[in-house]
């Protein structure tokens, strides 16, 4: 298991969504790469954990159930 995919939690996907893990594959494709990439140690760790924030949210944003009081 690559960094990225340790960090995104790339198995983790109990729904079994199609739209969760084709999130979860490309911000782990994207960690591992400023990783392998990255030149200052501060960028990159900020790069990495705002990735992994924005996955989170992107997944939550696909299995969250809207309100029905709206």
């Amino acid at each position: 298991m690559t960094e990225g995919e340790h960090r995104v939690g790339i198995a983790f996907n109990p729904g079994k969504k199609s739209e969760v893990d084709g999130i979860k594959t490309l911000a782990a494709a994207m960690i591992d790469n400023i990783i392998a990439w990255g030149k200052d140690d501060r960028c990159t760790e900020i790069a990495c954990a705002e990735i992994e924030s924005g996955a989170m949210w992107a997944v939550k944003s696909i299995t969250k159930p809207p309100r029905e009081d709206l």
